[in-house]
């Protein structure tokens, strides 16, 4: 099936929940409010002529503008972005969703969106990760917990305002 076929039938179903459809990029992406991904996530995977039974990642992105010299466009915000695939149809979409950096405006109260590990069962580890690395709070997985870092790690790294510790554990870095 077409992008433009895939876009039309998510469209129709979830009307003003879809913000955005962006056909020209390499790979051509739809995006939601966040308070949909999972229920438009359960009709991508359920929809007969849909099918995607497969999440290949999770990424999340931090656009802050950190550096004067490169430029980023709108507000600061985290992106997330689902890679996904028809086994069955061999066809495949990016699903992206915008999270504001920090819930209510209130710096160091993490941004939330609905778990899809009841749609995916991989999105448990990808969820865990983006929650370690990148700080956004998955609700309703079943287990969320840090995945790459210690539990008594504070802060998200891959964030762009992320600081090193000096030391962590009695142990000193660079």
């Amino acid at each position: 099936m077409e992008f433009s076929e895939i876009a039309k039938l998510v469209a129709e179903r979830f009307g003003e929940r879809v913000v955005g459809v962006v056909a020209e990029a390499i790979d051509p992406w739809i995006e939601v409010l966040p308070e949909a991904v999972a229920e438009v996530a359960r009709f991508l995977r359920d929809e007969p002529r849909l099918r995607f039974d497969f999440l290949h990642c999770i990424t999340g992105v931090d656009y802050l503008q950190t550096d004067p010299k490169r430029k980023i466009e709108g507000q600061p915000r985290i992106e997330l972005i689902y890679h996904l695939e028809s086994m069955v149809h061999r066809h495949r979409l990016v699903l992206k969703t915008i999270l504001p950096r920090w819930k209510d405006g209130v710096e160091g109260q993490l941004p939330e969106v609905p778990s899809v590990c009841s749609v995916w069962s991989t999105a448990n580890w990808h969820e865990r990760e983006v929650y370690d690395l990148m700080g956004v709070r998955f609700l309703g997985h079943p287990r969320l917990e840090r995945i790459l870092c210690p539990e008594d790690w504070e802060g998200h790294p891959l964030r762009k305002d992320y600081v090193m510790p000096l030391e962590y554990q009695g142990i000193r870095g660079r």
